[in-house]
């Protein structure tokens, strides 16, 4: 686990930006199992490709005309019970952080595991939101 004041601005850096951060199991499920709508997931993490990319990605796409009806994170690391929730909401994809994730109706419809974060810019990472909610944000 890392201190909290070690990860405090990578945390705020999507809060600030109108995420709400979930912190315990009970938050996650009721955020991921609302039947009505989208929520954009975000597991947040303290590794660089999270910095460079995926948080910047996540942020980029909110600018979008089409976007969730919602935002939430949950921190690798930092909330523990929260993640391992989040987790099991991501099944069958293995835990991965940072990953993104959008539900539609509470169900899971679109994912970006770590492996296509790293590597990719944040623009692509993105552009691949963007169609995401395109395709499930009517």
């Amino acid at each position: 686990m890392y201190p909290p004041e070690l990860v405090a601005p990578m945390s705020k850096d999507l809060t600030d930006f109108g995420f709400q951060g979930l912190s315990s199991p009970k938050e996650v499920d009721d955020v991921l199992n609302i039947k009505e709508g989208t929520t954009l997931l975000v597991v947040n993490s303290v590794c660089g490709c999270a910095a460079a990319n995926a948080r910047p990605a996540a942020k980029m796409s909110l600018q979008h005309t089409q976007k969730p009806d919602r935002a939430v994170t949950v921190f690798a690391g930092v909330d523990k019970d929260a993640t391992a929730k989040a987790r099991e909401h991501l099944l069958p994809y293995p835990p991965s952080s940072p990953s993104i994730a959008l539900f539609k109706d509470g169900q899971l419809v679109h994912m970006i595991e770590r492996h296509h974060i790293e590597g990719r810019s944040a623009q692509m990472i993105a552009e691949n939101l963007v169609q995401a909610f395109d395709a499930f944000c009517k």
